[in-house]
């Protein structure tokens, strides 16, 4: 049943216009803040453990925000997966620092996109594929049914996906020494052992080193980027930006310290925009208390 709400909700939301659209994520997220849930719990402890210096009234005014933020998340992902591809990249009004992905690619090293869970990352993993031809690991969703829809709205315009073992980190690496671009989630828990605490927020938060050893590695600079989500449904303004140096480093702490540092400095531009519904602190180090 729940599949069917999904994917009545995804071919409904791909003929709206975009302001329509953003406009029932706008009252869902209402909703979600006005009555408990899961993710306005999960939401206020994170803004409330990562932004203690804003007052009370702050908090709870980013809570609403970021609610109403991942609601669009929803109502959007219609037209960003089911509208043909070149209509849905119509969506994106500017884009600011791509230069820096052909620059990366002119040198033939390849290239490491890392995005974020900030705003609209369907609409900038669609972009990216369009442009640079993206190859990026993929786990099956846990919604199985849906599976093939996601796969195929995310392959359309030229992104290849695969599977997320270490057959797929291989042809990741020969993709870059081809000089092609690669993509990933830098702020995605990792798997027990394959990550270390790093912080983020000033928080130890268990983070991947796969980003930084495949950067160091391979030698491919990593670029950042995220897709603005522009107010009353206007579309989206995607960014893309410079790593420093210390993200390359072949010392696993301080890349993944500096790579969580980068996806810091992305929230902090817009940081309602971000999902903070996620259980980024999930894990912790031994000995401290679980946060959920």
């Amino acid at each position: 049943m729940k599949v069917i709400v999904v994917k009545i909700i995804l071919y409904i939301s791909a003929y709206l216009p975009l302001p329509v659209s953003h406009g029932l994520g706008f009252l869902t997220g209402w909703g979600l803040f006005l009555f408990p849930s899961h993710s306005r719990r999960i939401t206020r402890f994170n803004i409330g453990l990562c932004f203690p210096a804003l007052s009370a009234g702050e908090q709870r005014k980013l809570v609403r925000k970021s609610l109403i933020e991942m609601s669009k998340t929803i109502f959007e992902a219609g037209a960003l997966w089911l509208r043909p591809g070149r209509n849905a990249l119509r969506l994106i009004k500017k884009v600011q620092g791509s230069e820096l992905v052909d620059t990366a690619l002119a040198a033939g090293k390849g290239v490491i996109l890392a995005t974020p869970h900030q705003g609209a990352w369907e609409a900038a993993g669609l972009y990216c594929a369009a442009h640079f031809g993206i190859s990026c690991l993929y786990k099956p969703l846990k919604m199985q049914q849906l599976d093939a829809l996601v796969t195929r709205a995310r392959g359309r315009m030229g992104g290849h996906h695969v599977p997320a073992n270490a057959g797929g980190v291989r042809i990741l690496y020969k993709t870059l020494k081809q000089g092609d671009a690669v993509a990933m989630l830098p702020d995605q828990e990792p798997l027990a052992g394959t990550g270390v605490f790093a912080p983020f927020f000033g928080i130890p938060a268990y983070s991947m080193v796969f980003l930084g050893r495949l950067a160091a590695k391979s030698g491919a600079p990593i670029i950042f980027t995220w897709c603005e989500r522009l107010s009353w449904g206007r579309g989206y303004h995607l960014h893309f930006r410079q790593t420093p140096a210390s993200a390359h480093s072949a010392d696993t702490l301080e890349a993944t310290s500096a790579n969580n540092l980068v996806v810091e400095d992305c929230i902090r531009t817009n940081p309602a925009q971000y999902q903070w519904s996620y259980r980024r602190f999930r894990r912790r180090p031994e000995g401290e208390q679980e946060y959920y």
